[in-house]
């Protein structure tokens, strides 16, 4: 590939004038709609979430109700009896695909054929970097906070049959001053989990680096804690413990002394106020069953610049989630 220097620096004016300039090889101009693969190879999302419903999602705006099996009575049977007859009565769930995030870059002909890199495609790998971070970080907070888990899979009294789990409350969060207790809270998780009758098969956990940290200075993780045969960098995913398959994130919720929990990047200190609480970050624990995610990407569309000789690049893309099994999904709080 022949390297094009150029004698001398061509007038631009803004956006165009970047600090350093683009020089180096010339490239073809390659259109594609990359940015849809490039954000599911990064996102944690389908690990954690189902999209059994994906397929059905067209557009920003639909609703893809989600069936589910009624529960239907039996009852002791003597022979010669009357036998009762009962109607199951329908239930769904609807989720709706009412968000959307987009993006738009130009490039201009002479930056074009003055990079040494393919542009629009380092241009589509940030763009599917910022929409997995995005997504996430939306999906995580109305998923775990907004929505959140079943009662039974959360709080001080956790458990559906016994009530016997602490999991950690707003005003009294777990003490991680002891790296045991991050372990035991996320045995109680799985228990919690158990007494939902939720499968052990599939299950996964997300923490914070800092939670992963303190976790691994445990002196019983390493008869919990198991490597994995593949890496996956990309998905966060680190290995085992009990029977959850252990994902790190920046991402999760997260609160400060006297405010609500807020998402993963928002300021801590922007919440609302919540009196007494402690600091305290979120563990979550659950199954593909609990959250239901769908997305595709809507549009992209290249097309030439009108005020300007180069090209524009544009994207949208539009999903929907929602919480649609909380037994399966379980939450601790731990704090300093």
């Amino acid at each position: 590939m022949a390297t094009v220097t150029p004698g001398a620096v061509f007038p631009v004016n803004a956006p165009y004038n970047t600090n350093p300039a683009f020089s180096g090889s010339l490239i073809p101009t390659i259109w594609s709609k990359k940015l849809l693969i490039k954000f599911y190879e990064q996102t944690m999302l389908t690990e954690i979430c189902n999209t059994d419903y994906e397929g059905e999602l067209k557009s920003q705006g639909d609703t893809v109700r989600i069936r589910t099996a009624s529960s239907v009575t039996t009852r002791d049977y003597e022979q010669g009896m009357n036998l009762q007859y009962e109607v199951p009565t329908p239930i769904y769930q609807d989720m709706q695909v009412n968000k959307g995030r987009y993006y738009g870059v130009r490039v201009g002909d002479l930056l074009q054929k003055q990079a040494d890199l393919d542009l629009m495609d380092m241009y589509t790998s940030e763009a599917a970097k910022e929409m997995k971070i995005a997504i996430e970080e939306e999906v995580f907070f109305n998923s775990f906070v907004t929505e959140g888990a079943n009662a039974y899979n959360k709080g001080a009294s956790a458990g559906a049959l016994t009530g016997a789990y602490n999991l950690g409350t707003d005003t009294a969060p777990i003490s991680t001053a002891n790296p045991d207790n991050v372990l035991n809270a996320i045995l109680r998780m799985g228990h919690a989990l158990d007494e939902q009758n939720v499968p052990a098969d599939g299950r996964w956990l997300l923490l914070s680096p800092y939670d992963r940290y303190i976790l691994m200075q445990s002196n019983l993780a390493a008869q919990f804690f198991s490597g994995d045969s593949q890496s996956m960098v990309r998905s966060g995913k680190i290995g085992m413990i009990d029977r959850f398959t252990v994902y790190v994130s920046n991402l999760l919720p997260r609160g400060t002394t006297a405010k609500a929990l807020v998402s993963g990047r928002t300021d801590v200190s922007t919440g609302a106020t919540v009196s007494n609480a402690l600091p305290r970050r979120q563990i979550i624990g659950g199954t593909k069953h609990a959250i239901s995610f769908a997305s595709v990407m809507d549009k992209t569309e290249p097309f030439r610049d009108p005020n300007d000789f180069g090209d524009i690049m544009r994207g949208l893309a539009v999903y929907g989630r929602k919480v649609i099994k909380p037994q399966a999904l379980a939450t601790a709080l731990v704090g300093v």
